[in-house]
C-alpha cells in the first residue's frame, strides 16, 4: 500500500499547500474559484446524465427497429 501512496502530499504538505494559494490568490479570490469548480463540475455531471440518457433511449430504439 506504501507504493501507492508513495509521492502524494501529506497532512503537513496539503497545509503548506494551501497556504501557498492564499498568499497568491488572497482570501477574495478563492470563493470565487471554487464557485467557478461548483459550476464545472455541475456542468459536467449534467452533460454525463444527458450523454447516458441519449445512450439508453437510442438502446431502446433499437429492438423497435429490429421488429420492423
Amino acid at each position: 500500500m506504501n507504493i501507492l501512496l508513495f509521492g502524494w502530499p501529506g497532512g503537513g504538505e496539503w497545509i503548506i499547500i494551501a497556504l501557498a494559494v492564499l498568499i497568491l490568490f488572497g482570501a477574495k479570490k478563492i470563493p470565487e474559484f471554487a464557485r467557478g469548480l461548483g459550476r464545472g463540475i455541475r456542468e459536467f455531471k449534467d452533460a454525463v446524465k444527458d450523454v447516458k440518457k441519449e445512450v439508453d433511449e437510442a438502446g431502446k430504439e433499437v429492438p423497435k427497429k429490429l421488429e420492423e
